[in-house]
């Protein structure tokens, strides 16, 4: 298996009760200390209501973002389509390709917020029909072809590109994927990524065969065959050195992002009474524990899913700024070498000396003495040359006074 890559998915999650304008730099902040940390890739949401989720351009936010890091690779996590002149989209993406010299990637959803879609006047019905609309379009204009098309949304009239993309052919591409086959009918149509965005979850992780199955069968119809390398799983990480001590830092704010995600559609029904990291942790909803309980969650999608080349963290603010910095420090340094075989080497040739430590040691004893013996052999013959001179000068060797 090829090596696993590793990343977050910012739609972001924000409490209500903090200062927007700190929140929005602290993204920023965080975008620097994942390059830091080895991460390979970011994707940042679009979001036009309800108040958590605060970035509304995610292409504004890569923009900044990607002049503070080096390495780390952006994603739009996603655009709405529906939203968006096509065209607009394409030359969007196109200009990031040319400013980040080939680290942005763009991710396309339908929209998941029926409030944005109702204040743009957009029947949430038809939003996946006009995604389809728009990714044809864009990927056609991707390629350098002339777009002339009128719809019930959009109309193009010899529409063009002025800029070739920097990336060859072009960035890669991804389609957001939940518990409908709509994401993954796209994906295997066009040959693109895909993002399963609630992969630990009950409904999302028994979605993930299917899905991915659906898109493997439209590919080959397509004459196409999917990447597992491509796929990127999105699941809620929190990890601290022990389970008792993760516990502590989500209650910062895991109450508050259940009842932002129930505000929108209600999917979360803590019984009265329950603890809610229990319930959190009894209905799967994302790791809160060790780096172990991380590389047992990646191993299980694993085992559900086969391959798969990304685990995204669902970022998610439940542990305040220091504790979410250490999180995602403890997972790079810990849960990473675990998936991409760093240290393999490593553990090869520490077990090669353990399996061999008597007769290395013996070696490196017998080095040392002969080191010793030749030492002191050496130091004895010019004591026994310094005794000789002694000697003869005192039998009346040559005066060295005339």
């Amino acid at each position: 298996m090829a090596k696993m890559r590793h990343g977050i998915f910012l739609p972001p999650f924000h409490a209500m009760n903090e200062n927007p304008n700190n929140v929005l730099h602290r993204d920023l902040e965080l975008m620097e200390w994942l390059d830091r940390l080895g991460y390979h890739e970011a994707w940042i949401g679009e979001h036009h209501s309800a108040g958590f989720e605060t970035i509304s351009s995610p292409e504004v936010f890569i923009a900044a973002a990607a002049e503070r890091t080096r390495h780390i690779r952006f994603g739009t996590g996603v655009i709405s389509l529906p939203y968006h002149n096509p065209l607009m989209v394409a030359n969007r993406i196109i200009q990031l390709d040319h400013q980040t010299r080939g680290r942005v990637m763009f991710g396309a959803g339908p929209g998941l917020l029926a409030s944005d879609a109702i204040m743009l006047d957009i029947d949430p019905n038809t939003q996946r029909d006009r995604m389809e609309q728009a990714l044809d379009v864009i990927l056609r204009l991707f390629r350098g072809e002339v777009v002339t098309e009128r719809t019930d949304w959009y109309s193009l009239n010899q529409a063009r590109l002025h800029l070739l993309p920097y990336s060859d052919p072009y960035p890669e591409v991804a389609v957001a994927s939940a518990v409908t086959p709509s994401g993954g009918r796209l994906a295997g149509r066009y040959n693109l990524g895909m993002l399963c965005v609630a992969a630990a979850e009950t409904k999302g992780f028994d979605a993930l065969g299917v899905n991915w199955r659906t898109a493997c069968e439209i590919a080959e119809e397509h004459g196409h065959r999917m990447d597992p390398q491509r796929l990127r799983l999105v699941a809620p990480f929190h990890i601290a050195e022990t389970r008792e001590q993760a516990r502590r830092n989500v209650r910062f704010g895991i109450q508050q992002y259940l009842d932002y995600i129930n505000n929108n559609m209600p999917r979360f029904n803590v019984p009265p009474g329950t603890d809610v990291v229990d319930y959190w942790l009894d209905n799967k909803i994302g790791v809160i524990g060790t780096p172990d309980d991380a590389i047992d969650l990646i191993k299980k999608l694993q085992a559900k899913q086969g391959e798969f080349g990304v685990m995204l963290h669902m970022a998610n603010n439940i542990a305040d700024w220091d504790a979410t910095r250490r999180s995602y420090e403890l997972y790079a340094r810990f849960v990473m070498p675990c998936f991409d075989r760093s240290n393999v080497a490593r553990e090869e040739s520490y077990a090669w000396v353990t399996a061999n430590r008597d007769s290395l040691s013996r070696q490196r004893s017998d080095a040392a003495q002969r080191m010793i013996e030749k030492h002191e052999a050496e130091r004895a013959a010019k004591r026994g040359e310094k005794a000789k001179v002694a000697s003869a000068g005192r039998r009346g060797g040559p005066s060295l006074i005339s």
